[in-house]
């Protein structure tokens, strides 16, 4: 039995561009999938950030906080 040239290029078509065709398409939609959310996450990101002043106040009223537990510490021991 004689192979013909059809059936050959209908097996490697079938058995090896088929299945490497359907491989690129799914990595090429996972990759535009997982750029849609690195996307999102470079948007939601910024708003868990504290500014420099809020830090600054955050950062004051804990010393002012310390400033008052020390005053209280000294009216105690110096009792």
């Amino acid at each position: 039995m004689e192979m013909s040239t059809y059936l050959v290029w209908n097996v490697f078509i079938t058995l090896v561009l088929a299945p490497l065709l359907f491989s690129i398409r799914q990595n090429s939609s996972e990759i535009k999938r997982i750029a849609i959310l690195v996307n999102k996450t470079r948007e939601e990101l910024p708003k868990y950030y504290a500014t420099k002043e809020e830090l600054r106040d955050d950062i004051q009223q804990i010393l002012d906080r310390f400033d008052k537990l020390e005053e209280k510490l000294d009216k105690v021991l110096v009792k």
